[in-house]
């Protein structure tokens, strides 16, 4: 009898469907590799199974739940820790100031009856420490850590961190089925190694894993099944022996994908416009590890890769907003590092992924969004007088109005708080904001992100004119690797930190799954 059976599960969320009539099956003691690029589904299924609050306040989802044969509808995650579920998140839920011990016992806290438990109730019983110490250190020796389990947490290496959580789930007597997220994301090689080692164990113990990660090469080496979903879709489920790293970059990457009508251009012959020499950006969870790279004026130069690889560190270290080390050559000059102001003082604007955070002024007009950047260094929409400089206040609403039409902003008025707008809304005003800004190098992070079909065909559609009739160069980063393909004129991988390579947009699936992955694509492919 299946452990787990998940059958026809469905999820959409504002009409938008994220997942469709997903099947997945997994056996006691069983390691289940889970993949998919970035968007696919996995997060929601997992949602799905753990009963998070976020599928319960937006109407639920279709499709049927087993443990051991019967019927499991979690309505939190409590029932799901219930029914011998635990799950290692991606980003740790540890108490810094804790002691290991704290953490894996928190809110399963071993207990000693007292004279006033007996009266007042069991909350006033005292704490079993000992107990407590005991467990953890059983717990902690079957991930074969050696660590004393009074230790705080905070100040340990991230690798322990990641041990310490798996140590409070196996610490819990029931536990049948651990969901590990990308776990092996925030180790060294070595750690990962015995990590591995260590999820092998739990499966001779009889815990089954569901194992999600974008490392193929790890799912080959402990999974005994995969699944792979693609756009919300089950597209394979096959038994780790009968399938190859070849097949599964195929099965996570491959799809239709409508390129642009554009002929490819041949920039061979086009000046360098952006070098970076041995870049390093600390930016946290996209850390970059001594990226070169030359740019060419008037290209579309994509950046991709997997999520907390590096990709999105790259426009964020060359505009300064994270500490970078290196060097950065616009047409030639060497730009100082580490100032946004001097990027922007030399026509370098940046579309951030985080439109919210960093891109917009929600509390002001969309007209105001949109001139913003370029009265500020521009001295645009300034009329001067004798007595000083008065905004031209009619020519910030003929300039919004005319952007409004040709980007199509949904929208009452350009008075319109941004704050009010869709998504989709949201970012075109922020590409609004860049035309009128006017730079000659366009860095645009996630341009697609949460917006709807026909916005992206249009932000897509105007990133292509603005590089083929203006002249901008455009370093576009993105998870997407369809709008990579569809509008880059060379793409980048970033894997780890590191250049992995630079593609013609046509490289085949598999090639390009693979360096996302990490993996020597070329060594793979020669022995295919």
């Amino acid at each position: 009898m299946a452990l787990l059976e998940m059958k026809d599960i469905s999820k959409s969320y504002s009409g938008n469907q994220v997942l469709k009539n997903v099947n997945l099956t997994i056996e006691p003691g069983e390691i289940h590799g889970l993949i998919g690029e970035n968007g696919a589904g996995k997060s929601t299924l997992m949602n799905i199974l753990f009963g998070m609050p976020v599928i319960h306040n937006t109407g639920g989802h279709e499709g049927q739940m087993f443990i051991n044969g019967e019927p499991f509808t979690p309505k939190s995650p409590m029932d799901a820790m219930a029914a011998g579920i635990g799950m290692v998140h991606q980003e740790f839920m540890l108490i810094p100031g804790f002691t290991i011990t704290e953490n894996v016992k928190l809110n399963r806290e071993n207990t000693k009856e007292t004279i006033l438990g007996k009266v007042f109730g069991k909350k006033l019983n005292r704490l079993d420490r000992e107990t407590m110490a005991e467990d953890t250190k059983i717990a902690l020796e079957k991930l074969h850590m050696n660590i004393d389990e009074f230790v705080k947490i905070q100040g340990l290496p991230v690798g322990y961190m990641q041990f310490v959580e798996i140590a409070r789930e196996i610490d819990k007597r029931n536990l049948q089925l651990l969901i590990l997220d990308e776990p092996t994301a925030v180790l060294a090689e070595s750690e990962a190694e015995k990590f591995l080692e260590v999820i092998q164990s739990l499966s001779e113990m009889g815990i089954a894993i569901l194992f999600i990660t974008h490392r193929l090469d790890e799912i080959k080496s402990v999974s005994h099944g995969i699944t792979v979903l693609r756009d919300g879709e089950m597209v394979l489920a096959e038994k780790i022996e009968n399938i190859s790293l070849v097949e599964m970059a195929r099965a996570m990457v491959g799809r239709s994908v409508e390129l642009s009508t554009e002929e490819r251009r041949d920039l061979s012959d086009a000046p360098v416009h952006l070098e970076l020499i041995d870049m390093h950006v600390k930016m946290p969870g996209e850390e970059v590890k001594g990226v070169s790279l030359e740019i060419k004026k008037g290209e579309i130069f994509g950046i991709g890769g997997l999520a907390g690889q590096g990709k999105i560190g790259i426009s964020n270290g060359i505009m300064g907003l994270y500490p970078t080390t290196g060097k950065v050559i616009k047409s030639g000059q060497e730009m100082k590092l580490n100032s946004p102001r001097e990027m922007l003082d030399n026509n370098v604007t940046f579309l951030s992924e985080d439109r919210k955070g960093m891109g917009l002024l929600l509390d002001d007009s969309i007209e105001n969004n949109i001139a913003f950047a370029a009265q500020e260094i521009k001295d645009k929409f300034l009329k001067k007088i004798l007595v000083g400089r008065f905004l031209d206040k009619k020519g910030i609403t003929e300039n919004a109005v005319k952007m409004i039409e040709e980007l199509d902003i949904r929208c009452t008025s350009s008075k319109q708080h941004t704050r009010r707008l869709s998504g989709g809304n949201q970012q075109k005003v922020c590409i609004a904001r860049a035309l009128t800004f006017e730079p000659d190098i366009l860095l645009i992070s996630e341009p697609t992100r949460g917006i709807d079909i026909g916005a992206k065909k249009l932000v897509l559609d105007t990133l292509v004119h603005l590089s083929r009739e203006e002249g901008m160069t455009v370093v576009m980063t993105s998870s997407e690797l369809a709008e990579l393909r569809q509008v880059s004129d060379r793409i980048a991988i970033i894997s780890d930190g590191k250049l992995q390579g630079i593609f013609n947009p046509d490289e085949k699936d598999e090639v390009l799954g693979l360096a996302m992955a990490g993996d020597d694509y070329e060594e793979v492919l020669n022995d295919a």
